[in-house]
């Protein structure tokens, strides 16, 4: 098991060609027309070509005990959520790897951006989960290795969180049909009644998927991807049962979410972005919930100012509209008091056009410590710190686990004059291995929030 950072400078040959004419251009979805040992991967400026694999390895292992948890499933994700691979499943010791399909420059070098991980596995928290987010995995420098070009870093292995006892232990799988010009679909499994709670899977590039940890009972099979429709499919599950659910593509047309948005009192934000989260996967003490591929504005990862906003080619179904969620110096505007500023919903039926309602966006609270600049190990008892609001009466602040459940809060720290904030953990042991959230948010002196720490700060952990 390696966890040591490893770096090396290589030098990226273009390591075969495909044919001049585009009748015999290699195919960098059905991976034809390359020589055995390449693969056939996009060139910046619309060609393609034949190159060396880039190949991740790591190791998928139980936080807490640094145990390798095999038959875990991991799998590459591009900047809009979509697979940059097949799915890898884990060995008996943890070990993975995978094959990562990336641009190229004109020499060969990867130059289509940072990926993501997800690992998913049984008895165990899908990472990225909860507060728990996905770190970026730089591919432009590999190292060469008998012909494959491999990144091997400590971002490449996967701690996971064990789930309590009595979850669910039941697994959902299949194959899902994947449009020609896409490369995965999210997978969601849902409980029946009017709050249906969401379990998920990412389907590859070929397809393939597994959710796991179901509890007992029935559920509704759904698939999304971007540009598409799928027909939805019903299963029941039992006693650790594993049930094969497949996925074919509908003929109805997706439809199209607009929305306009407020930035108000910006401070240092600049820019934001919108996403749609499924639902059912929604959740409401975090505010956050699963994404299908591509359902972002803008698509990427750049951010836009105030005005109007589109997302296209959305599957039919019901989602909550989300904005600032990126670290972006901007959130939410936390005063439920005012129009436009609850968690937006729309639903979308085949080949809608739907406005969602407009909302506001405000400077956000930036965070000191612990966790300013991503998820960040503390020893002994953690002291919070953040800028200070210079409109604030008193702050509130609390503190979640990596499943949402409230550790800790305190809703009468008194505003600060001339400096920044800095209050001292006050709840229960909290327990190695275990990730943690810390939030404050703002009031002023008629009780009404003012603005708030972003979403994805604030997170630390201990050894």
């Amino acid at each position: 098991m390696n966890r040591m950072i490893k770096a090396a400078a290589v030098v990226l040959l273009l390591a075969g060609g495909c044919a001049d004419n585009s009748s015999n251009a290699c195919n960098p979805v059905a991976q034809t027309g390359c020589e055995e040992g390449l693969v056939c991967e996009e060139v910046v400026g619309g060609e393609t070509g034949c190159f060396a694999p880039v190949v991740l390895r790591g190791n998928v292992f139980e936080l807490g005990n640094d145990t390798g948890i095999e038959g875990a499933t991991v799998v590459a994700l591009d900047a809009n959520r979509s697979p940059a691979s097949t799915v890898a499943t884990t060995g008996a010791t943890g070990d993975y790897e995978i094959r990562v399909s990336r641009q190229r420059d004109v020499d060969g070098n990867p130059s289509g951006g940072d990926v993501t991980l997800r690992a998913d596995a049984a008895g165990f928290q899908t990472f990225p989960g909860g507060i728990r987010q996905a770190l970026p995995i730089d591919v432009s420098a590999p190292v060469d290795e008998d012909g494959m070009l491999v990144v091997e870093t400590a971002a490449t292995d996967v701690g996971l969180i064990a789930l309590t006892s009595g979850s669910g232990t039941n697994v959902i799988f299949g194959n899902v049909d994947v449009p020609s010009d896409s490369t995965g679909v999210l997978v969601v499994a849902e409980t029946s009644g009017s709050s249906a709670e969401g379990f998920t899977a990412i389907a590859d590039r070929e397809g393939v998927y597994r959710i796991f940890n179901l509890p007992d009972g029935a559920f509704t099979v759904l698939g999304y991807a971007q540009g598409a429709n799928y027909g939805a499919q019903d299963a029941s599950v039992s006693g650790g049962q594993e049930v094969r659910v497949d996925l074919s593509l509908a003929s109805d047309a997706p439809g199209t979410v607009t929305g306009s948005v407020q930035i108000v009192n910006p401070g240092a934000g600049k820019g934001t972005s919108y996403i749609l989260v499924v639902e059912s996967t929604f959740d409401e003490t975090l505010a956050r919930g699963e994404t299908p591929p591509g359902l972002r504005a803008p698509e990427g990862t750049e951010l836009v100012s105030s005005g109007s906003w589109v997302i296209e080619g959305v599957p039919a179904g019901k989602y909550k509209v989300l904005g600032a969620f990126e670290n972006d110096r901007l959130v939410r505007d936390p005063d439920f008091g005012q129009g436009n500023t609850e968690i937006v919903r729309v639903e979308v039926t085949d080949g809608q056009s739907v406005e969602a309602p407009s909302f506001k966006i405000t400077g956000s609270l930036d965070v000191i410590s612990p966790g300013a600049e991503g998820p960040e190990e503390v020893t002994g008892t953690p002291v919070f710190s953040w800028v200070d609001d210079s409109g604030e009466d008193r702050y509130h602040i609390v503190v979640f686990d990596t499943f949402g459940e409230l550790i800790w809060s305190d809703p009468d720290i008194p505003g600060s004059s001339g400096s920044d904030p800095e209050v001292m953990y006050g709840g229960p042991a909290l327990e190695s291995g275990m990730f943690y959230q810390f939030r404050v948010t703002s009031f002023d002196g008629n009780d009404r929030p003012l603005s708030m720490t972003e979403d994805l700060k604030g997170v630390f952990f201990l050894p």
